[in-house]
């Protein structure tokens, strides 16, 4: 006899009662029905501000709002881009264990507690400097005076140093409200070196590990504390062209693609592989409207491996990739499909971006190479099948305007959100259909599905028990089969909880 959930027939009622409403009772119906039986259950604060419809992500896009500005400064490597991943939760900015990575100064979108800002990476400021370190401390100078709120960044196991005190007296003159970090404290044995920082006179110090993430939460609601709720320097800007990444590995034709789009030679173009560096902006006008394209450098087998500018090109791409809304990848269809191309296919993927994959170079492959083509797109990218493919020939702009009727199809599933009440119609007819495997005497339950967030979609499905890989990825290719998601990524969390007490 397997071991059943004792709420389960009130469950099950409410299911079959959402099912059997007519379309139009409306989502609202449908939602209150099904989320009869889940009050029973033991929900987290996250939880419940999901079912509320607080969306715990970072909205991208969405109106035109000039936001507060938070500067990041101080002197070098004392851990500035290291704090700016961290508040940003993901690896954006470039970090190394060098003084001198960061030149520019580097916005992002940021989000804590609900409130959203720009946060701005800048380089190392120093004095009594020449060439590009002179224009690196004029560029966070620059930082300082647009921003509506400054983090000053110190090493703790250093101390004050000069160029501290030169830079508090920036930030005196500046006006500006200065949140003191005391970085690089990574137990209460580094207390007493975060506390020697009063003496700069910019008050409380706040010890922090921007590497561990010890004390940051303290540090951002601290800087809620000064940060305006209205920017007096922020720039409103508004819904632009969507942004599309062209990627790939070396020599694929990516900066080919780039000038046929353009019709000028926008960029260099080479037959020797890497030969792109930076990630270079365009705006193109296709199908009757703007759209960004950016060329990146390729994305190379051993990253870890490799030194120099060819390491930080890569990390660039990795950074125009996140940056983007849409991702093409081109795959050399001349030539045998590789580990590589697989591999870039996946970063896309795991940036949660809109995917198109074209196959360049059509005009040079021949018809025996056809048919192997075909089977290496069956074998190595079996799970991507849900991505627009488009065959192109950059060379002699062959199909070229295909492009952009599958981007605007992936954009689209990018951007789709399903109402709670028809998703839990769906998963309840699925699931009455195809009822999760017993294991061990058990069978887990669907309680309650929303979808948490779009861009890409994401949707949580709250459970009795652990879902297994193989019914998750059986769910997904059902919410593809019905609600179409060609072209972007869907990922599904599973949310177990257990029965309130009583």
């Amino acid at each position: 006899m397997s071991d059943l959930d004792p709420a389960q027939p009130e469950l099950d009622a409410a299911l079959d009662e959402a099912v059997a409403m007519p379309d139009e009772a409306g989502d609202a119906d449908r939602e209150r029905a099904l989320r009869a039986g889940l009050d029973e259950y033991e929900l987290e604060d996250d939880d419940l501000a999901l079912l509320h419809g607080v969306d715990l992500g970072l909205e991208e896009g969405g109106g035109a709002e000039a936001l507060p500005v938070l500067a990041v400064v101080g002197r070098p490597n004392v851990g500035k881009s290291t704090l700016v991943n961290r508040i940003l939760g993901r690896r954006e900015a470039v970090v190394e264990d060098k003084p001198g990575v960061t030149r520019d100064r580097v916005s992002y979108p940021a989000e804590w507690s609900g409130r959203r800002f720009t946060l701005v990476d800048t380089g190392g400021w120093e004095v009594d400097v020449a060439g590009i370190d002179a224009r690196v401390a004029e560029q966070a100078e620059v930082a300082v005076a647009l921003a509506d709120a400054v983090v000053f960044v110190v090493d703790a196991t250093v101390g004050t140093t000069d160029t501290d005190e030169q830079v508090v007296r920036l930030l005196r003159r500046s006006g500006k409200p200065v949140v003191l970090c005391a970085n690089k404290v990574d137990g209460p044995a580094g207390e007493a070196d975060a506390a020697v920082l009063w003496s700069l006179g910019l008050g409380e110090p706040f010890p922090v590990s921007a590497l561990h993430g010890r004390g940051t939460g303290d540090l951002l609601d601290a800087i809620l504390d000064v940060l305006p709720e209205k920017s007096a320097h922020g720039v409103a800007l508004p819904d632009g062209p969507r942004r599309v990444a062209l990627v790939g590995r070396p020599n694929v034709g990516k900066s080919s693609m780039l000038n046929k789009l353009v019709g000028a030679e926008r960029v260099v173009v080479d037959d020797t592989a890497g030969t792109t560096r930076d990630p270079v902006d365009e705006l193109v006008a296709l199908g009757g409207k703007p759209w960004v394209f950016v060329d990146t450098a390729g994305i190379r087998r051993r990253v870890h491996q490799t030194s120099g500018a060819d390491f930080y090109a890569s990390l660039r791409t990795q950074a125009a990739i996140e940056k983007a809304e849409v991702a093409i990848v081109l795959v050399d269809a001349s030539s045998p499909m590789t580990e590589q191309d697989v591999r870039v296919v996946q970063e896309v993927i795991d940036a949660g971006r809109a995917l198109v994959v074209a196959y360049n170079k059509w005009d040079l492959m021949d018809e025996d190479r056809r048919p192997y083509l075909e089977r290496e797109i069956e074998q190595e990218l079996v799970q991507v099948q849900w991505a627009p493919r488009v065959n192109v020939s950059a060379r002699t702009g062959w199909h070229a305007d295909r492009l952009v009727p599958a981007l605007e199809r992936s954009l689209e599933s990018w951007d789709t959100r399903i109402s709670t009440g028809r998703l839990n119609a769906f998963l309840g007819e699925l699931v009455a259909a195809h009822p999760h495997p017993l294991r061990g005497g058990k069978q887990p339950r669907i309680l309650f599905a929303t979808q948490a967030s779009t861009r890409p979609p994401r949707f949580v499905i709250f459970t009795t028990g652990f879902l297994d890989p193989g019914y998750r990825r059986f769910i997904e290719r059902r919410l593809r089969e019905t609600f179409g998601f060609e072209g972007t990524p869907i990922s599904i969390g599973v949310r177990v909880r257990e029965k309130r007490r009583r």
